[in-house]
């Protein structure tokens, strides 16, 4: 019998994905998903959706990314098991996504400066009223012919460093920790490789997060750049955090393929372990 697979970190069309709530349980499913978390940015609006989808299976568990600053970076923060109607949750997903909306302006304007004009009308039109990202101005640069999928749109125009990019400073990290236990949820950092720290940056960074109170991070591969999965596991395993594991699924045919990461290494205990017994999750 094939073990079951567990995806802690996806997003629907309630923020950047391309498939709405049910329809990526749905795909959950059918891809041996026994245990899924929703974890759209800033916004929770999709887990009733999700919720309902989830009736035959697999156990969902509520969730959501939230955007934070460390050390003048942004770093994304997964908050799973958490109450959607919390009030303190509430009061910063309604902080966060006008923040959004300022920086996408912001966005649009430098982007404007380079030729690409009424990219914000476009986007929001993308959207369609769902939490803005930058995942939908590179999907309008797509769509325009001026790259050919999303991660060529952010190394020409969107990423750090690159013309259209807009730097902003999030809630702090401690904070946006607080946020999530303050929800009954706990605090997973998102795919720590792929902000490309080396490995003693890596390390102050899980240290400050699990002083604030983080529970576990995602150990999941990341760009060649920085440290690498065995620096990341062997940290983890050094403070004490649980890990998780989560494909950041948008689309399909993108890579990790929903519920397609690997096994946690030896030594390191599931964040999933509360919801083990109901998944039937190793």
């Amino acid at each position: 019998m094939p073990a079951v697979r567990v995806d802690l970190h996806t997003h629907t069309t309630a923020s950047d994905g391309t498939l709405p709530p049910a329809a990526v349980v749905t795909l959950a499913r059918s891809s041996g998903v026994g245990l899924l978390a929703v974890t759209d940015h800033d916004t929770v609006a999709g887990l009733a959706e999700a919720r309902a989808a989830a009736q035959a299976g697999p156990v969902l568990v509520t969730g959501v990314e939230l955007s934070a600053t460390w050390a003048g970076r942004t770093v994304h923060v997964v908050g799973l098991g958490i109450d959607p109607a919390e009030a303190t949750l509430q009061g910063a997903l309604a902080a966060l996504r006008e923040a959004r909306e300022a920086r996408a302006e912001r966005m649009a304007g430098r982007l404007a400066r380079l030729g690409e004009t009424g990219t914000l009308e476009e986007a929001r039109g993308l959207a369609a009223g769902a939490v803005l990202t930058r995942t939908h101005f590179a999907r309008v640069l797509i769509r325009r012919g001026r790259a050919r999928d999303v991660g060529q749109a952010l190394r020409r125009f969107l990423g750090r460093g690159r013309p259209g990019y807009v730097a902003w400073r999030w809630p702090d990290l401690a904070e946006t920790v607080a946020v999530i236990r303050a929800a009954g949820g706990r605090a997973v950092l998102a795919h720590p490789l792929r902000y490309r720290l080396s490995r003693p940056l890596l390390e102050a960074l899980l240290r400050e997060f699990a002083a604030a109170g983080g529970e576990a991070a995602e150990i999941v591969p990341g760009p060649r750049k920085g440290a690498d999965l065995a620096d990341l596991a062997a940290i983890v395993r050094r403070l004490g955090l649980a890990g998780s594991v989560g494909s950041d699924f948008h689309e399909p045919g993108m890579t990790p393929l929903l519920g397609g990461t690997p096994p946690l290494p030896e030594g390191i205990p599931p964040v999933w372990a509360a919801w083990r017994a109901m998944s039937g999750a190793a």
